[in-house]
């Protein structure tokens, strides 16, 4: 996990807090998951991938994005486990 310093393209930098500035980029996340590139590429066409950001050519997610969206991920899963389930 690495810090993005792009602080300073903010004009606001007072509500930046350190944690809203860690990013990973595609393929760290792609290992930290255990899943392949094209696995969150294929995820986030379908609309349902982590929101990410370019920056030059290189795909990036803020780590509380990611944070966010595994959540989502896991209230979804619980809420078809518990319709199939009735």
């Amino acid at each position: 996990m690495r810090l993005a310093h792009l602080g300073f393209m903010d004009t606001d930098t007072q509500n930046t807090s350190p944690r809203t500035l860690e990013v990973l980029s595609l393929p760290e996340l792609a290992e930290r998951l255990h899943v392949t590139a094209q696995t969150l590429y294929d995820l986030r066409a379908k609309g349902r991938g982590p929101r990410g950001f370019r920056v030059g050519p290189r795909l990036l997610f803020r780590v509380v994005e990611i944070e966010d969206w595994l959540a989502r991920m896991e209230a979804e899963d619980a809420r078809r486990r518990d319709r199939s389930r009735q």
